[in-house]
């Protein structure tokens, strides 16, 4: 294990990683808020950390192998989550605990979406900034970013792409260079973001509002910058496009890649729905937005009105099930089969290579298709019954590899849950505080249907935990604990 080499390679992420602290400072000064003291500081404390860790190890650059790649991944993550916490710790107002603190920062970079300030609406514009340009950077992976950006690293792209990008297959590459692959990514990621941002502020929101939540729409993390979030606009307008850039940023963006590459050569829509992911995605959405608006009706919740209980049926089911959590209406006080539904839709969570959180859209996919394999087994034993998605067949090591990811995520999710209770939370809260950090959800039920502030502290380290969990598909981290990694 070439440490050195990996301590050179997470000063110079850090150092990169220090320079989107001056982003907030000049928002501070823009506005005047008095805000750009703690990110000047904080520029300068991450900068010299990284700068120092670079100096130490700069002469090791050693090629580094793929287990390596989830070390630095999981490093960096940690780190980075650490230094992002030094600007809540500084300031005054909000005034955190520094458990409270790292929560808040983990819970922005992982695309959570749980927090544990209250008042947004009187808060200087830098750190609302900062929180969601926090989940922004989060949700593609910075790592990304990096393997795009530094190609000077001296490490195999590969294995550091292999890490953070989610879903079982990720060996699918659109370019044959990682870095090409990564400005590919990062491209559309941007591009998505600017239209998102655009159409916000065409639809009445000002123009800060509009890039803040552009950030945490299309990084499907669910920040806001106002206690009531989108509900906070009483727009039609902004939920309608926080819904259609919501599914857009929850797809697979191999297939925006593929899309935007077909433009002008034939029907760029074909390249979706021919993706069984996108078709069983879309299938989940229309299905829950039907129960909700079936529900909703025979209860009588928005006085009968079906527009209005189609544009909340339609909102809420894909904000929950996607795992960004904004919310229009108190969904929790809803008929209780429906928050319910939805939290447990935020297991499914969004597409393989997305900004969402959950288990992924495909692999539940494969699950169900094992699930009808077994069941025609009973009746056939001796048949051969491959599992296809779309025209390919899946290998079984894929498969196997589903149901290990599937058993280690109920694993975590059990040992997290107990760690909560264990903290003195309640069993109802504790269960939906782990569903919202380890889908990256953010907003649950119960007293944390809003924010974590009753959350203790204790517990708030092993909700962080889970959030990282969560980001990095389990595996990346649960890795690090096996002997045979460490074994030269």
């Amino acid at each position: 294990m070439h440490f050195l080499s990996i301590l050179r390679i997470v000063g110079i992420l850090v150092m990169c990683f220090s320079g989107t602290m001056l982003l907030p400072a000049f928002v501070a000064l823009l506005y005047g808020d008095g805000g750009g003291k703690a990110f000047i500081q904080s520029f300068v404390i991450s900068a010299i950390a990284g700068a120092i860790l670079w100096w130490a190890c700069h002469h090791h650059k050693e090629e580094l192998r793929s287990r390596e790649g989830f070390l630095i991944v999981v490093a960096f993550w940690v780190v980075m989550g650490s230094l992002g916490a030094i600007p809540f710790i500084l300031f005054d107002d909000p005034d955190l605990t520094v458990s409270s603190a790292f929560f808040e920062s983990f819970s922005g970079l992982t695309t959570t979406g749980a927090t544990n300030i209250i008042g947004l609406d009187k808060l200087p514009k830098a750190i609302l900034f900062y929180r969601q340009f926090l989940q922004w950077l989060g949700g593609m992976g910075i790592i990304v970013l990096a393997v795009a950006i530094i190609p000077l690293l001296g490490i195999g792209g590969m294995s550091l792409y292999r890490a953070e990008i989610s879903g079982p297959v990720k060996e699918n590459k659109m370019r044959p260079r990682i870095t090409e692959t990564a400005k590919t990514l990062w491209f559309i990621y941007a591009s998505l973001t600017t239209l998102c941002a655009m159409a916000y502020w065409l639809a009445g929101m000002s123009p800060f509002d509009a890039i803040s939540h552009s950030f945490s729409t299309v990084s499907i993390g669910g920040f806001s910058t106002h206690d009531s979030s989108i509900a906070y606009f009483n727009s039609s307008a902004v939920n309608l496009i926080t819904i259609a850039f919501l599914l857009i940023s929850a797809c697979n963006y191999a297939l925006h890649f593929n899309a935007f590459s077909q433009i002008g050569k034939g029907n760029i829509l074909s390249s979706y729905f021919r993706d069984p992911e996108f078709r069983f995605f879309i299938f989940i959405q229309l299905v829950l937005i039907a129960v909700c608006f079936v529900m909703l009706l025979g209860h009588h919740r928005f006085n009968d009105d079906w527009l209005q209980n189609l544009e909340q049926s339609a909102f809420q089911s894909v904000s929950i099930s996607t795992t960004a959590g904004y919310t229009t209406s108190s969904f929790d006080r809803w008929p209780l089969f429906l928050p319910i539904l939805l939290l447990f839709a935020s297991f499914i969570g969004g597409c393989a290579g997305s900004t969402g959180g959950g288990l992924k859209v495909v692999r539940v996919l494969v699950l169900y298709l094992q699930g009808k394999r077994e069941l025609n087994r009973l009746i056939h034993p001796n048949l051969v019954y491959p599992i296809k998605l779309g025209k390919r067949v899946l290998d079984e090591r894929v498969i196997q590899s589903i149901w290990a990811f599937f058993s280690a995520y109920l694993l975590v999710f059990v040992i997290c849950l107990l760690g909560v209770i264990s903290c003195g939370v309640e069993t109802f809260d504790a269960f939906n505080a782990v569903i919202a950090c380890l889908n990256n959800l953010g907003p649950a039920l119960g007293s944390v249907s809003s924010n974590f502030v009753d959350i203790p502290d204790s517990a708030k380290w092993v909700l962080t935990l889970a959030m990282v969990c969560g980001r990095l598909e389990i595996f990346s981290l649960l890795v690090l604990f096996t002997p045979t990694f460490w074994k030269s």
